[in-house]
């Protein structure tokens, strides 16, 4: 017995503890990494390698070699290798916003610009891992697919769901108690009523050959089919997810590159009316921000005038181009604030006067008056008309408004104070605020601004408006400038603005502001290209509006952009002689200097031609000095030359009509030659104005070049204000970026010598300058690095593939170009924070990566340029490598090399000193000698250049460049790991794509020397990690992660074996730098993120090797043949040695199951209760198996059963693992006992435990208590009194370790399951039954009521979130720690101590405090909690399925080793216990199958040793007897039939069961509240019917016994009915009880039981006399049957000895000898009917009388006990006994009478 209960005493970990002992007297340091775990008490047989040292690895492709599966094809197939199309390089072609792609219109292009086009056409070049959605980072049972996977699960159907509300419930039982006669009218006796019912109710329907004889294993083999068919394939999708951020091995796809745009917003021009219509009026509208004083948008130009305005106009207007006719616009605002204004101006024909007189008319006369001023009016049209057709092609300044655009778009504000009077005709409108910031775009400097809440503002959300503006403002003359318009917007927001005071022009101008459509139609570029869906060229258009974003935007240029934007400013004539007074400027783009050489490119604006050859500014009437205020835009011609110059022509315009006055006089010249030094000049300009025609050659100097003989306004003074902006994604616009990209080219061309700026720069120099500008980049500006970033690293990337010839020699700029990556990386990820993904990769570079970036020159099938302008595809040869590789560098290897040779060094030396060797080399060998492998051949090029150019391989160039870097460079790059990295993976997938060695086998992929170079960088990285890790946290936990995504990566591409070796070497690593420790979690959690990330890989599981059986290593260990095992008495054979090492983490499991054994070694390690820092890991480490095992779950590759078992077999070790672990488990079981408590509980909390009687044997047995009173049972687990030595896993992790271990049972191999269950010892297999034991209170079902209740309270609470706070706190561990540690031990034990046992490391991060999970889990709706309660039923139901297949596999294990049958009563135990849970129906059929079969197999198991288990079984059997559900009651039936058949063929009567269920359903009915008699007697009517079938037994007394039995349950459930109705009245029902207790006298043990219940009944109500009667009865039966039993003198006669202290106790005697003998089986062995329990009874009875105050009893009762222990000799209980007489006596004496005493005997009987 002893030896059979786990939890009773603490499993020996001896061995375990002598290793750490020995381990730690060899180190200093924290022992506890130090140990080697034997796990399941096996010691490993190998010549073991500690858990903590990583083991090396199996050569993956050689083994796949040497082991080629058996079969050909089929799913395990697959399992075997990596698919053949597991990576492609794919060619996407870029998706185009416009019908016709952005090219230039010319076909010859300069170097420069054709770079740009190709770069912003060429396809996406992607690499991609076809699987890599399969791989743990996407695990659908973690995201929002689970809803689908838990789509047409089966509903399954629980009692407890099913169960009546309290008040139906309670209206039947009124309705009963109406029925019901009183007790008189039916006397104990009248079988007949109750035959007559039970014979007329109906019973359940049978269970098909039941009692056919079958075989046992035909009925294993029947059950097994049943429980196997229609099972949940997926155990994960019914189980959630753990809680946890990201996953961190997710990496998301980058975005597409794709023009930048900011918030949208519509804006549509619907009419525009003035009091007066005489003329034609153009608009234009712009956004200006006033806080930087900056116009954030070109003019849109729009025109609302009449056809018969517009006809005043014809002679000077060409045909208008329907590009111009738009009169919506779509602007783009990528920092909306509080500042930024719409502003409106107007503009109208040229006219004699000034503004002011213009505008007059518009003022004073008003649309009503029309036919009063009649006159008036026709004057004005007339004059209007004459100016028209004379002045057409200018135009005066006239009026202008602003809207505040804010007040729009949340206008919760009124729009008063805006002196525009705007009207909103969309009413009040609450506008919806919301901050949102496009982060791909913001830099940080910007950052300070969108921030701060009234400013943040959303175009994207709020309701669409229409404004009707009626007030615009005469346009000053003077006050053109944009300088005033910023004072007038500021103005406008002052409550007092001086605005106000100015006299309006009234008109309506009715406007519509919405945000934009996602994709609206009918749209043109501001390039005036049609955006896609363009369905009708005929349709007014919508213009697409240039932004000029108000601060900095950084992203990369997609599309070709050529535009540049004049703005003429001011002029000075007032030095001028002669006259110029209305002056125009007219401005021309030339390519030359002929006046007809002006080039179309100006577009046009409102109503007129799409581009013209000239443009004229508004004039301001008789202003010798105007401001202008217009906007030119010009499309720059692709190519620039020297002679493209955009030249300004000054006119006088005359406005009246004189004799021979020209209309236009010149009044002067100036011009911009467009490049200088090669670069666009942009820019303010002031320039001086020439006179006179400029002379040849002009074109080509700056008008600030004195030319000789010209004269020039002003002695040749700046007079004209201008300034050029350009849109261009041509030009950079920096010194630095123009220099860098002029120099790259030259050498493309070989054009020298090579002019920038004033230098000409010959090839002799060009090295150095070349060098020089490339660290130059680190000086120019972000923005422009942002916007040419795709170019600029395509260059850096040629550069170093293919190294220039310069002046004959090949010159190595790799280590520049590596240096000026790294800083370009470097600067975007501190200065781009916003846009950074968890892994801190910034998301230009990552897109960068994947969709640009691609080996050079090798685009698919396309003849690409190449050195010399040679096309063709290009083909490498292999060139002898140079020899000159500095020795240092050839690492000595670790990999394939045997350890048996002496000679040969299987490790390097150290790492270190590895690494000091490569570092040292560098100074020396600057890369310069080292060629890479690869040339293109061609006799062609040898002959034009006289050498071959070397084509270097860029990954490899690049690793070399990273070994050898030192310094700054390094730290640079490390900061930034990821980027090169990636960088390297897609150059090796490029390589051998275009080398056609994709199928390649891996070994002959990359050359020795790049395998080293890569070897020497992950050390190098890896021993970074573990000697910062502590100073730069942030920057090593990223380092990590870019290290594990690195040999993910290349495990797809490279040898694997050798990744492999590259993993352990990271791993020896850390584990030498643990040694020296003292707090080892920071560094553990940085290798279990490493790990992770490099198990995430999608075919993780065929890395794996699950198709190797694991064969002990021929080399390593030499003694393996002969090893064999002490401790679990193992057999030699090798068979065996495999079982175990399949289950153990063995040398040969970790070796060849590489990856998992590197995870479950984690998992042991972190979970060992004396890894002291850890258990800060417990979560991640519990959280990584569970998330493999749900990806494997649901991978559909591993759908097909025997491909699972394989995926199962890589995991077996954890079922030891967890065995291990049962100690700290969280106790599930506690909730349960708690049930044991009276009916005070609510009924559902504790019906499903047959309340507080569970049958006392069992209580009495778990509390191994003496003494005959009520004991809660203790927790399942550990006796509990000692408190838990180890710290307690939290709920949630252990419920994941659980299903985890369900899940291995689930899919492993049945028969490899049984070898290894008989290799396990009994002590073993009893915690394997512990912990199914736990399983099934784990994912007990908890009812659709708790889910409503829990609905109901917020969902977490707070003691758990303050748990979690602590472990925050207890972060990385220190004196705190301990602290907290301690406190915990005294919360322990206390009932709410379970939350603190949840020892889980939580990173707080700001996004993820614990009010989110408050606001996601309120209120769910009915359905929701409807599908909760659905998946939380399947889940328990599959669970306990696999409990029971598990339990099934252990009893055979058991049929064949018959040593084991010990475990059986463990096994039975388990079956009870779910039994006991709420379980479904379709788990209840399973189990009760199952029990028969038990039973069947092992009858003497019930009948002979586990008799509380007999007691327990029919107690659960009658308790489902009594379901509502009718299935469970047939079950439950057919197996209380059987089980007594089964006695009844042992001995021929079946007197136990018959026993154990009168008893059983005393209990069951005196206690259970929910109990439904209606459906027990239907249960009652089954087994009749049984028994009248049953053919066999029909010749034997068995028939009769059955009914018998049948009837006598059935009057005590009437009774028991009866007692439950009179539960109000205590007088009443003491007397049913008496009642029952009488009708029992042919069966002591029930009588017993019933004396007790009143006994009971009368002490809690302190009827203490009464009480002390009933014990006294109670121990006369017993002295009774004791006497009959065993002949001891000193032991009472039977009940007459009792007679003095009770009349009454005759009733006692046995009856007649022939009716009850007490030797019969199964009567007389409750654990009352011995001694101890005679002895137990009187003593309670002595207790009773004295707190009754009956002391002459107390003498009479101890006059019985005293010489019982006198025989024993037992003096201490006799002083005792004797101290007590002494009070009772002295009692007496002290009453003062005897009449209380007289009286109180009297009552009492």
């Amino acid at each position: 017995m002893a030896e059979r209960r786990a939890f009773a005493q603490k499993i020996s970990r001896t061995v375990a503890a002598e290793v750490r002992k020995q381990i730690s007297g060899q180190y200093s340091g924290s022992p506890q990494l130090l140990k080697n775990l034997s796990l399941v008490g096996n010691v490993s047989h190998h010549a073991s390698v500690p858990l903590t040292e990583a083991v090396d690895p199996v050569d993956l492709e050689d083994y796949l070699i040497t082991h080629p599966l058996a079969v050909e094809s089929g799913p395990l197939r697959d399992l075997l290798e990596f698919p053949p199309d597991d990576i492609e390089v794919v060619y996407n072609p870029r998706d185009c916003r416009t019908l016709v792609s952005a090219v230039p219109e010319e076909s010859e292009m300069d170097p420069h610009v054709r770079d740009c086009v190709r770069s912003y056409t060429e396809d996406w070049a992607i690499v991609n891992r076809k699987y890599h959605k399969l791989g743990t980072g996407f695990n659908p049972n973690t995201l929002d697919k689970q809803k689908e996977r838990q789509k047409g699960l089966p509903k399954q159907i629980f009692e407890s769901d099913e169960a009546p509300d309290g008040n139906s419930y309670q209206d039947e039982q009124d309705d009963l108690k109406r029925r019901s006669m009183s007790i008189d009218d039916t006397p104990r006796g009248s079988w007949a009523c109750s035959i007559f019912d039970l014979k007329n109710s109906l019973p359940d329907a049978l269970l098909p050959s039941l009692l056919d004889r079958t075989p046992n294993e035909d009925i294993d083999h029947q059950n097994d089919d049943q429980r196997k068919s229609n099972r949940h394939k997926e155990l994960f999708a019914l189980h959630p997810a753990p809680d946890e951020e990201e996953p961190i091995e997710r990496l998301s796809i980058p975005e597409i590159p794709k023009e930048h745009f900011g918030q949208r917003l519509l804006v549509k021009c619907l009419s525009l009316k003035f009091e007066i219509e005489i003329e034609p009026i153009f608009a234009s509208l712009a956004l200006y921000d006033v806080k930087e004083k900056k116009k954030i948008s070109e003019n849109f130009y729009f025109d609302l005038n009449s056809e018969q305005m517009k006809g005043m106009l014809r002679p000077h207007v060409p045909p208008a181009a329907i590009t111009t006719l738009a009169r919506s616009a779509i602007f783009s605002i990528t920092y909306p604030s509080q500042d930024v204004f719409l502003v409106i101006k107007l503009e109208k024909v040229l006219q004699q006067g000034d503004i002011g007189e213009c505008a007059e008319p518009y003022m004073i006369f008003k649309e009503a008056d029309a036919t009063k001023n009649k006159e008036k009016l026709e004057k004005l049209r007339s004059q209007a008309d004459q100016f028209c057709q004379r002045l057409g092609k200018y135009r005066m300044p006239f009026a202008w408004t602003a809207i505040h655009l804010m007040n729009i778009v949340s206008s919760a504000g009124s729009l008063e104070r805006d002196s525009t009077d705007v009207e909103i005709s969309a009413g009040e409108r609450k506008g919806s605020w919301s901050e949102r910031r496009n982060s791909s775009v913001v830099g940080r400097r910007s950052l300070e601004r969108t921030t701060s809440g009234d400013e943040a503002c959303s175009l994207t959300t709020f309701r669409p408006a229409t404004l009707t503006v009626t007030n615009f403002f005469k346009q000053e003359g003077d006050r053109l400038s944009d300088e005033d318009l910023y004072k007038f917007l500021a103005d406008m927001r002052r409550p007092s603005s001086v605005l106000r005071r100015l006299r309006p022009i009234t008109a309506q101008l009715k406007i519509d502001i919405s945000p934009a459509p996602e994709n609206p139609h009918y749209c043109l570029t501001p390039e005036l290209l049609q955006v896609k869906l363009y369905p009708d060229s005929r349709v007014r258009p919508t213009r697409e509006i240039l932004e000029f974003p108000a601060r900095d935007v950084y992203v990369p240029n997609t599309t070709y952009r050529n535009l540049l934007f004049v703005y003429p400013q001011s002029l000075n004539f007032a030095n001028r002689q002669g006259s110029a007074r209305n002056i125009t400027v007219k401005v021309q783009f030339m390519y030359g200097e002929d006046p007809s050489n002006a080039m179309p490119v100006i577009f046009g604006k409102s109503s007129c031609s799409e581009f013209s050859k000239e443009a004229y500014t508004a004039v301001v009437y008789h202003n010798r000095s105007p401001d202008f205020h217009e906007e030119i835009k010009v499309k720059l011609p692709a190519t620039l030359t020297d002679h493209h110059h955009l030249l300004f022509t000054f006119y006088h315009v005359s406005c009246q009509q004189k004799q021979n006055t020209p209309l236009e006089t010149p009044v002067g010249y100036t011009w911009i030659p467009m490049l200088q030094n090669g670069r666009l000049k942009t820019g303010q300009f002031c320039l001086p104005v020439s006179l006179e025609k400029p002379p040849q050659a002009y074109s080509v100097l700056s008008p600030e070049v004195p030319l000789p003989g010209m004269k020039w306004v002003d002695n040749h003074k700046g007079v004209f204000n201008v300034e050029l902006v350009a849109a261009s994604s041509v030009h950079t616009q920096d010194p630095y970026l123009d220099k860098f990209f002029a120099l790259v080219n030259a050498l493309d061309e070989h054009m020298f010598p090579v002019r920038i700026g004033d230098m000409r720069i010959m090839e002799n120099n060009l090295e150095n300058e070349l060098k020089s500008s490339i660290s130059a980049l680190n000086s120019s500006q972000l923005e422009p690095v942002v916007r040419f970033l795709h170019l600029l690293l395509d260059k850096l990337i040629l550069l170093v593939v293919r190294p220039p010839v310069i002046a004959g020699q090949i010159v190595n700029l790799g280590q520049a170009s590596f240096e000026a990556m790294a800083s370009i990386v470097n600067r975007l990820h501190k200065n781009l924070e916003g846009n950074q993904d968890q892994h801190g990769r910034n998301s230009l570079l990552t897109s960068y990566i994947y969709y640009v970036f691609r080996l050079p020159n090798t685009y698919p099938n396309s003849p690409s340029p190449g050195p010399g302008g040679l096309g063709g595809s290009v083909h490498y040869a292999t060139m002898a490598r140079s020899a000159v590789r500095p020795a240092s560098l050839h690492l000595n290897r670790s990999r394939s090399l045997s350890n048996s040779n002496p000679d040969i060094s299987g490790t390097p030396t150290s790492p270190d000193d590895e690494v000091r060797s490569i570092i040292g080399s560098k100074a020396m060998d600057r890369s310069c000698n080292r060629m890479s492998s690869h040339t293109e051949t061609s006799s062609f090029l040898q002959t034009l250049t006289g050498r071959l150019p070397t084509k270097k391989l860029f990954h490899e160039e690049l690793a070399l460049q990273w070994v050898v870097c030192s310094g700054s460079v390094r730290e640079a790059a490390l900061q930034q790991a990821w980027f090169f990295f990636e960088l390297m993976v897609k150059s090796m997938v490029h390589h051998l794509y275009f080398t056609d060695k994709l199928d390649a086998p891996r070994k002959s992929r990359f050359p020795e020397r790049f395998m080293d170079d890569i070897a020497a960088l992950v050390s190098t990285i890896a021993s970074d990690v573990v000697s910062r890790f502590q100073k730069d946290a942030e920057m090593v936990e990223r380092l990590n992660m870019s290290l594990a995504f690195f040999l993910n990566d290349l495990l797809s591409v490279m040898d694997r074996g050798f990744v492999f070796s590259l993993v352990k070497a990271c791993y020896k690593q850390v584990s030498s730098k643990l040694y020296s420790l003292p707090n080892p979690s920071l560094l553990v959690s940085l290798r279990l993120d490493f790990l992770r990330v490099i198990c995430s890989h999608e075919h993780y599981v065929t890395l794996n090797l699950p198709c190797s059986l694991l064969t002990p290593p021929a080399s390593p260990s030499p003694s393996v043949s002969s090893a064999t095992s002490q401790s679990s008495g193992f057999s030699t054979n090798v068979q065996d040695q495999k079982t175990a090492n399949m289950f153990e983490l063995s040398l040969p499991f970790r070796q060849q199951h590489y990856l998992a054994g590197l995870v479950l070694t984690e998992l042991a390690i972190i979970l060992d209760p004396d890894a002291d820092g850890l258990f800060g890991l417990h979560k991640k480490v519990i959280n990584m198996v569970h998330n493999l095992l749900s990806s494997h779950d649901s991978d559909p590759r591993y759908s097909d059963p025997q491909v699972k078992a394989r995926v199962a077999m890589l995991y077996l070790p954890l079922i030891g693992i967890i065995m291990e672990t049962v100690p700290q488990l969280y106790d599930f079981t506690e909730t349960h006992n708690q049930r044991g408590r009276p009916s005070c509980v609510a009924v559902e909390d504790y019906e499903s435990e047959g309340g507080n009687m569970i049958s006392q044997t069992v209580a009495m047995a778990i509390a191994g208590a003496p003494v005959p009173q009520l004991v809660r049972p203790s927790s399942f687990l550990l006796t509990s009194s000692t408190g838990r030595q180890h710290s307690v896993f939290s709920a949630e992790s252990s419920r994941s370790l659980l299903i985890c271990l369900l899940w291995v049972l689930k899919h492993a191999d049945e028969t490899v399951l049984q070898k290894w269950f008989t290799d396990l010892s009994v002590l073993q297999l009893n915690r394997l039954l512990d912990l199914l034991y736990l399983c099934v209170s784990c994912f007990e079902y908890k009812g659709k009521k708790v889910f409503e209740r829990m609905n109901s309270l917020t969902f977490k609470k707070s003691k758990d979130m303050r748990a979690k706070l602590e472990e925050a706190i207890l972060g990385s561990i220190g004196a705190r720690q301990e602290m907290v540690r301690r406190s915990r031990g005294q919360l322990e034990r206390s009932p709410s101590g379970s939350a603190f046992g949840s020892q889980e490391n939580l990173r707080w991060r700001k996004d993820m405090t614990h009010w989110r999970q408050n606001t996601e889990k309120l209120d769910k709706s009915r359905a929701e909690i409807e599908h909760e309660a659905l998946i939380d039923g399947n889940l328990a139901t599959e669970a306990n399925l696999i409990i029971l297949d598990t339990l099934e596999i252990i009893v055979q294990t058991v049929s064949l080793a018959e040593s084991k049958e010990s475990i059986l009563g463990g096994v039975l135990k388990v079956l009870l216990h779910s039994m006991a849970c709420h379980q479904s129906a379709l788990y209840l059929q399973h189990c009760f199958a199952t029990q028969r079969a038990l039973v069947s197999k092992f009858p003497e198991l019930l009948f002979e040793e586990e008799t509380e288990q007999c007691a327990d079984l029919c107690l659960r059997l009658l308790r489902h007897c009594s379901s509502s559900v009718s299935s469970i009651r047939s079950h439950a039936s057919a197996s209380l039939y059987l089980l007594m058949r089964q006695n009844f063929e042992i001995g021929n009567n079946f007197a136990r069961v018959k026993m154990q269920v009168t008893m059983s359903l005393s209990s069951l009915v005196g206690t259970s509240q929910s109990f439904n008699e209606e459906f027990l007697r239907r249960s009652l009517k089954t087994i009749l019917t049984y028994a009248e079938e049953d053919l066999e037994l029909r010749e034997t007394t068995f028939p009769d016994q059955v009914q018998d039995l049948v009837f006598n349950l059935h009057m005590i459930l009437s009774d028991t009915v009866k007692m439950k109705e009179h539960q109000e009245d205590p007088e009443m029902l003491i007397d049913l009880m008496y009642r029952i207790a009488k009708g029992y006298q042919t069966s002591p043990d029930l009588r017993l039981t019933w004396l007790q219940n009143m006994a009971g009944k009368h002490s809690e109500r302190s009827n203490h006399a009464e009480a002390a009667q009933c014990l006294v009865h109670s121990a006369a039966l017993v002295a009774e049957y004791l006497s009959m039993l065993e002949d001891r003198k000193y032991l009472p006669v039977g009940c007459v000895t009792f007679q003095n202290i009770s009349s009454n106790v005759l009733e006692e005697s046995a009856v007649s000898d022939d009716v009850v003998s007490p030797d019969e089986e199964g009567i007389c062995s409750g654990k009352y009917f011995t001694e101890a329990g005679l002895v137990g009874l009187l003593e309670q009875a002595a207790a009773s009388f004295s707190m009754a105050g009956m002391y002459e009893a107390v003498n009479e009762v101890y006059k019985v006990l005293i010489p019982i222990h006198e025989a024993n000799r037992d003096a201490k209980k006799l002083s005792v006994i004797h101290g007590k007489l002494q009070e009772a006596f002295s009692k007496i004496v002290h009453q003062s009478t005897g009449w209380e005493f007289v009286l109180c005997e009297y009552f009492s009987f």
